[in-house]
């Protein structure tokens, strides 16, 4: 069901005219835009590292394995799942790992920034995509399965958004979320990409918990890189020149392979059932269960 973002009504209907106060989203280049104020820049990320991540990204070992843990998942948690919404798509790369692996599932997209979605779209021309805020998701009881992959760590008010999340899920829906983690590990990097924190294990499943969320499975990933991304970030720190903000998207091709080797040996562990304590990445997946049952 849909949810009004101006009256709060929830309806049903086709199109996205309230048939209480018909208020209606706006269209921005032929998609619906629920909070236009922020389409062109609104904080949280540059929309000008799009065109960057769009050109890199499936090459890249941290995309490519992160897609693999991600596909992986969503068929261990919610093989049922007929659809997906994914907050915060970017330029579409994880929803085109889940077309290719669910074919028959009902696909959407949402991103704050036009830029993304024109990507996305292009990319993934069978799911259906708006412009949206993730702290006002206009769904309720929605979707089998929602995913929000690096984003949460961009928003400032991120309980508020899981609370959003918890609301557009179906009930028993499942969350799948990657969050960046250890606090120590901050560095240029973060500040470039927008990150308001790195998480703790313990901080972000309170915060599940409290939205609503029971956690199946909570696990690090990028466990055999963290000496690696240690050295990186201490070396950053030391370093007097300018950050590079895409030096670390370019990897000499051998290492880039030697480290998705890697990456994929953590997924047959995490598919075996290992839970890693530590990595530069979290892993959460969650299912919603009712606030008000005891």
């Amino acid at each position: 069901m849909k949810i009004c973002l101006k009256c709060v009504e929830v309806f049903s209907t086709e199109g996205w005219v309230c048939p209480v106060c018909g208020f209606e989203p706006v269209q921005l280049n032929g998609i619906e835009a629920h909070a236009a104020e922020f389409a062109h820049g609104g904080g949280g990320f540059k929309s000008e590292y799009f065109a960057e991540l769009a050109r890199l990204e499936g090459a890249n070992f941290w995309f490519r394995a992160r897609n693999k843990l991600i596909v992986w998942a969503l068929q261990a948690y919610k093989p049922d799942a007929q659809s997906f919404f994914e907050v915060g798509c970017g330029t579409g790369f994880v929803l085109s790992g889940i077309a290719v692996s669910h074919p028959d599932m009902s696909l959407s997209g949402s991103e704050i920034f036009l830029e993304g979605l024109s990507r996305a779209a292009a990319r993934v021309p069978s799911a259906k995509f708006m412009q949206m805020d993730a702290r006002r998701v206009p769904f309720v009881d929605e979707f089998d399965a929602i995913g929000a992959f690096d984003v949460l760590e961009h928003i400032e008010e991120d309980e508020a958004v899981l609370a959003q999340l918890h609301s557009a899920l179906k009930p028993e829906g499942v969350l799948l979320l990657t969050v960046p983690q250890h606090p120590r590990l901050w560095s240029a990097s973060d500040e470039y990409a927008c990150h308001v924190r790195r998480y703790t294990c313990a901080e972000v499943e309170s915060k599940f918990r409290k939205a609503g969320f029971k956690i199946l499975r909570s696990t690090s990933f990028v466990t055999a890189l963290l000496p690696a991304m240690m050295f990186s970030r201490y070396m950053q720190k030391k370093s007097k020149k300018a950050f590079d903000s895409a030096s670390e998207l370019k990897i000499n091709p051998f290492i880039n392979g030697a480290f998705y080797t890697l990456m994929i040996f953590e997924l047959i562990g995490i598919r075996l059932g290992l839970n890693y304590p530590v990595g530069g990445s979290r892993l959460i997946v969650a299912r919603k269960i009712d606030k008000n049952t005891p």
